[in-house]
């Protein structure tokens, strides 16, 4: 598959790693062992787009569990670069470290929903190449991964939507009329909060 990288740089503010720009171009959108879905520019949804919502989605994500205490993050989250996703919500990234040197970017791998994170000193094919061989144990990862032998299948617009970190987690609705009443929105004692008056809260408040 051949891929225009510039513009795809350009569009990311940011060089790639060499050895992603192989495993793109030579294996295109898809997943490896039905369960690790590398992020690609031509995704077939937006939820696996490299230049899509999602990477910086998952970074604002990871500064607010900084900012607010919620989970430990032991990286710093503008150095995080979500590359991938699994079928159980881990996200991999690339730690950006050093920024203008992407040959050189690790793997991180966080668990969905909690806490634990793995790292790996490779790049993101010897890493997908390690864990595929059993060679490494991610502990997020299920111990069923390789019952199977692990093989690439390529996505297709119809065949899988991921479930991305939520926007519309549970919340103080208490929290929100008081916010919305403090800053002139109209907002009613009792019943749903107005779309409208839930989205300038979030972007007030994460």
């Amino acid at each position: 598959m051949d891929i225009a990288w510039n513009p795809v740089e350009e569009a990311l503010g940011m060089r790639l790693p060499a050895d992603y720009k192989q495993l793109a171009e030579q294996y295109g959108p898809g997943s490896f062992a039905n369960y690790i879905h590398i992020y690609h520019p031509h995704g077939v949804t937006e939820f696996v787009s490299l230049t899509g919502p999602m990477p910086a989605r998952v970074r604002g994500h990871l500064r607010n569990d900084v900012e607010r205490g919620t989970y430990p993050v032991p990286h710093n989250p503008d150095s995080l670069f979500t590359i991938g996703v699994t079928d159980n919500g881990e996200y991999i990234f690339w730690i950006m470290d050093p920024s203008d040197q992407p040959d050189r970017w690790r793997i991180a791998v966080n668990e969905a929903r909690s806490p634990q994170w793995f790292t790996f000193n490779g790049s993101l094919t010897e890493f997908l190449a390690s864990v595929l061989n059993g060679q490494t144990k991610v502990p997020q990862f299920p111990h069923s991964l390789l019952e199977e032998t692990p093989a690439f299948s390529p996505s297709h617009p119809a065949l899988w939507k991921p479930t991305p970190v939520s926007d519309q987690a549970p919340v103080n609705t208490a929290a929100i009329r008081a916010w919305a009443l403090a800053n002139g929105y109209n907002a009613p004692a009792r019943g749903p909060i107005p779309p409208e008056i839930r989205a300038a809260w979030e972007q007030a408040t994460t």
